[in-house]
């Protein structure tokens, strides 16, 4: 519970705070790498870091937890935390970095915002971290359990079985543990983190989905060639394993994580909408496979749109899955049609024609720009936004309200 007295100071300065926030961040980040460069080494997206994406994530947070405790100051905003819970245990945050963080950012706030920054303005503000780092503390601690290890020591080398070709620019590896012992739970829908070392000796870590059924042991991530851009360098770890790892290597990964992933006991009859695009198909085709090894009865609807036939990865097997389930459908978009899948509909994702079930759950992923507009379209065919679950590949700068 945010204290009064902080609730009054938070609410005085919070635009003041989160106008400077860019700022702060940028600052923030470049001293705590400064003197604490092992941070940046194993934990931190240097893509990330480079195009400005992390910080900006960063500080939607910060602002997003601030306003939900002045809007309800007894409870907490438990889809953002759980969110950045899952992808801090999928990295190995640690309680003791809780404590660097404030170091750092709680400096760069007083650098930044100099004399408006008061000892009382302080105070209140190190009560919203505190309040918001010690959520996240107790969540973190909750899924290292669940996922049977120690806080920040999540890895194990898992050996690649099979390297399959989806398309010009997508791989898949399948996994099986190195050192022979039970995989650890997963469920359909999550991700896991992969941990290389790089040309310069530093490490990286990327998130992934399974894009299998996690169910027998093994796992399968599908990887995207990420090209450079004006605002981002070439994807470091995705150009790595497509050049580099092959049947045979080892590759490091973390536990399963994400608040993102398909609930199915055997009797569930609740209908199930899958909505990607591109590279977002992944956790949607795990989810599928699980659905199929279930031999679940459940309403399915995918619908997925990309570049062309041969841009959509995973699409013979994601038709096939979508044959094996009694009550399961499928709709492509594609901007460059195809004689593959003569029934797809051309240009961008249109759910104007589209019959969506009713009371269905439905799971979203896909580019931002993508996402934002599809959310959209179901909010306006009547779909509950809490019926909406989505996940962002890499830091989550969309935190749309998730109350309706």
């Amino acid at each position: 519970m945010l204290s009064a007295e902080s609730a009054a100071l938070v609410r005085a300065t919070l635009p003041a705070v989160a106008g400077a926030l860019d700022e702060i961040t940028a600052r923030f980040y470049a001293t705590m790498f400064h003197d604490r460069p092992e941070l940046l080494d194993g934990m931190f997206n240097r893509g990330n870091q480079a195009s400005g994406a992390q910080r900006r994530a960063l500080a939607g947070s910060i602002a997003g937890f601030a306003g939900a405790l002045l809007e309800n100051p007894d409870t907490r905003p438990d889809a953002l935390l759980s969110r950045i819970a899952h992808k801090h245990a999928a990295v190995g945050v640690t309680d003791d970095q809780y404590t660097i963080v404030h170091k750092y950012l709680f400096g760069a706030i007083a650098e930044v915002l100099g004399d408006a920054v008061t000892p009382q303005v302080a105070a209140a503000w190190d009560e919203v971290y505190w309040l918001m780092a010690g959520a996240l503390i107790g969540r973190e601690a909750l899924l290292y359990q669940d996922a049977g290890v120690r806080p920040g020591e999540t890895w194990r080398p898992w050996t690649v079985v099979e390297r399959r070709t989806e398309t010009r620019d997508v791989v898949s590896f399948l996994l099986r543990p190195s050192d022979g012992e039970r995989a650890p739970r997963a469920r359909a829908g999550q991700y896991v983190s992969v941990r290389v070392r790089m040309p310069d000796g530093g490490h990286q870590l990327r998130q992934y989905s399974l894009s299998a059924d996690p169910g027998d042991g093994l796992r399968r991530i599908t990887v995207k060639r990420v090209p450079g851009d004006t605002d981002a360098p070439d994807g470091e770890v995705s150009n790595l394993l497509h050049d580099h790892v092959h049947e045979g290597d080892e590759m490091t990964l973390s536990a399963p994580f994400s608040d993102v992933f398909l609930d199915d006991p055997v009797d569930a009859t609740t209908p199930v909408v899958l909505v990607s695009a591109g590279i977002g198909c992944t956790p949607m085709t795990g989810i599928l496979a699980h659905l199929s090894a279930l031999r679940s009865i459940r309403p399915v609807l995918v619908l997925h749109a990309d570049g062309s036939p041969a841009d959509h990865a995973l699409r013979a097997e994601t038709r096939e899955l979508v044959r094996q389930l009694p009550n399961a459908r499928a709709v492509f978009w594609y901007e460059s049609p195809g004689s593959e899948e003569p029934d797809a509909r051309t240009g961008l994702m249109d759910l104007s024609h589209t019959e969506l079930p009713h009371d269905a759950t439905v799971f979203l992923c896909g580019p931002l720009p993508f996402m934002r507009e599809v959310r959209g379209q179901l909010l306006g065919a009547g779909v509950p936004a809490r019926r909406i679950r989505y996940e962002v590949f890499g830091p989550d700068q969309w935190l749309p309200d998730t109350t309706d």
